[in-house]
C-alpha cells in the first residue's frame, strides 16, 4: 500500500486551489485508517489526474463511492482495496460516465447493490437503492446537493467528512450545465448547505483531499459571483449572443474547454435571466438598466 500524497499537496496563492502530482493508478492510496483511495486511469480536462474510487469502511463491511472507469485495471484494483473486508454497497455521487461506467460491471462481480439518488438524471441507469436527502446509507449521511448535476449527492461520515464528488474540488471550479441539467442557483444552495455542515475535510471525486474546508467552499462562491459580475459588465455596450460572451470572456480556452465554458455561461446567464438583471431577445442576452443609473 503506498503512503498518501498529502506531502505533495500544494495550496495555491488564491487560497482555496490545492493540488498534487499526477498519482499512481491501481495503487491503495490510505486517507485513514478506514478510507482508501484508487485513482481511475482516466485523466483530462474535465477529470484532472483522474476519478477518485474511495473505499470507505463501516461496522458491516465497506461502500464503493464512484467506481469511475469500467476498465478492468481499475475494477480489480478497487477488488484489491477491498481486501478482507466485505463490500456492501456501491454508491454513486451522480450518474456522469466517469462515475458511472464502472458501477454496474462491479456490482454484478461483487453481488452487491448500486445506489444513487432516487430520481437518476441518466435515462438509462436506475440505481438498485435509491437515496434521499437525509438517508443514512453504509454509515454515511446522504446530503442532496443539486447544481453540478441534478441527481448530485455528496456522503457525510459521523466523524465530519464529506466526500463531494465533482460539487466541490480544490483543484478546479466545477463545471455547471444549465437547465434542465444543472442550475447556478442549485449549486449556490448545496454549497450553503455543505458549508452549514462545519466538516473538517472534503474528499472530493477528482484531486486531493481538501482540509481548509471554508476557505475553499467560500472561493468558490465568490469565483461565481464575480463570474456574475463579469458578465454584467461585458453586456451594457450592446446585446450578445452566448458565443459572443464566451469568446469575449475566455480568451485562452485550452483545447476541449470551449464547450464546458460555454455550458457554464449559459447557465450562469439563465441565473441573471431569473434575477431580472438581464433580458433574452432572438438569442441575444442584454442588461436590463436600473432607472437610477
Amino acid at each position: 500500500m503506498s503512503a498518501p500524497l498529502a506531502e505533495d499537496r500544494v495550496a495555491s496563492r488564491n487560497g482555496w486551489r490545492i493540488s498534487e502530482p499526477p498519482p499512481p493508478y491501481g495503487v491503495v492510496l490510505p486517507q485513514s485508517a478506514t478510507i482508501r483511495r484508487v485513482v481511475a486511469h482516466n485523466p483530462g480536462p474535465m477529470t484532472g489526474n483522474g476519478t477518485n474510487s474511495w473505499l470507505v469502511d463501516h461496522d458491516a463491511g465497506c461502500a464503493i463511492i464512484d467506481p469511475g472507469s469500467s476498465a478492468p485495471a481499475h475494477l480489480d484494483a478497487l477488488v484489491r482495496a477491498a481486501g478482507d473486508r466485505r463490500v456492501t454497497h456501491i454508491i454513486l455521487t451522480h450518474t456522469h460516465h466517469d462515475h458511472l461506467d464502472g458501477a454496474r460491471p462491479l456490482g454484478a462481480r461483487l453481488g452487491v447493490p448500486v445506489c444513487g439518488f432516487h430520481l437518476s438524471a441518466e435515462p438509462e441507469f436506475t440505481p438498485d437503492i435509491g437515496l434521499h436527502d437525509g438517508d443514512r446509507i453504509a454509515g454515511l449521511r446522504v446530503l442532496h446537493t443539486p447544481g453540478h448535476a441534478t441527481d448530485h449527492i455528496c456522503l457525510e461520515t459521523a466523524d465530519g467528512i464529506i466526500f463531494t464528488g465533482d460539487h466541490v474540488m480544490g483543484w478546479s471550479t466545477t463545471m455547471v450545465p444549465p437547465a434542465p441539467y444543472g442550475s447556478v442557483r442549485q449549486f449556490l444552495d448545496s454549497m450553503d448547505y455543505l458549508l452549514r455542515r462545519e466538516s473538517h475535510l472534503l474528499l472530493p471525486a477528482h484531486g486531493p483531499a481538501i482540509p481548509h474546508v471554508k476557505t475553499c467552499i467560500e472561493g468558490l462562491v465568490a469565483h461565481r459571483i464575480a463570474r456574475e459580475e463579469s458578465i454584467l459588465a461585458l453586456l451594457p455596450d450592446s446585446p450578445r449572443t452566448l458565443d459572443e460572451i464566451v469568446d469575449s470572456m475566455y480568451h485562452n480556452l485550452r483545447p476541449g474547454l470551449r464547450r464546458a465554458a460555454r455550458l457554464n455561461l449559459h447557465a450562469h446567464l439563465e441565473k441573471l435571466l431569473e434575477d431580472g438583471k438581464i433580458t433574452l431577445l432572438e438569442n441575444q442576452w442584454a442588461r436590463i438598466t436600473p432607472r437610477s443609473e
